[in-house]
């Protein structure tokens, strides 16, 4: 699982660069800056059609 292919991890037009929209914590933060969550505990298939394959 990569933050990539997270739902949570959105595009910022803001700022022009991709963050994670969840409120992490200090620790969770400090994790996620140097990519040491294996196994993120927010982590949201970002893909919108796996809805839709459930209901078929």
């Amino acid at each position: 699982m990569t933050c990539d292919t997270c739902a949570n991890y959105a595009y910022d037009e803001d700022y022009e660069y991709y963050v994670c929209e969840v409120d992490l914590d200090e620790d969770e933060m400090q994790k996620f800056l140097s990519c040491s969550l294996e196994e993120c505990p927010y982590y949201q298939p970002g893909d919108e059609y796996l809805i839709v394959r459930k209901q078929m």
